[in-house]
């Protein structure tokens, strides 16, 4: 399936959402090996991890077949994909040019 690059974006955008609300249920309900946590928010939190490493495998799936249709190297293609989603740069480093 062919997928334009505001596509990928978007689908990006999904995931990046789906794995800070899993954070926040974590941050939330306290580590697991620490805290008991309740059956409904076991439940609750694996339904989130479900649904983020879903959307996270949609994107890989997405990101190769755009690189393989474009003909442009994988790399490239997420570092295009990291920057136009606004995932920040690690500490120390420079923002590389659009």
């Amino acid at each position: 399936m062919a997928h334009t690059f505001d596509e990928l974006v978007a689908k990006q955008r999904a995931a990046d959402e789906a794995h800070a609300r899993v954070r926040r249920l974590r941050d939330a309900y306290g580590p697991p090996t620490r805290t008991k946590w309740s059956g409904r928010q076991t439940a609750t939190w694996e339904t989130a991890w479900r649904a983020w490493r879903d959307l996270a495998r949609d994107v890989r799936i997405a990101v190769t077949e755009y690189a393989r249709a474009e003909a442009v190297p994988r790399q490239e293609v997420e570092a295009r994909l990291k920057r136009a989603a606004g995932h920040e740069n690690p500490p120390g480093t420079a923002a590389p040019d659009a």
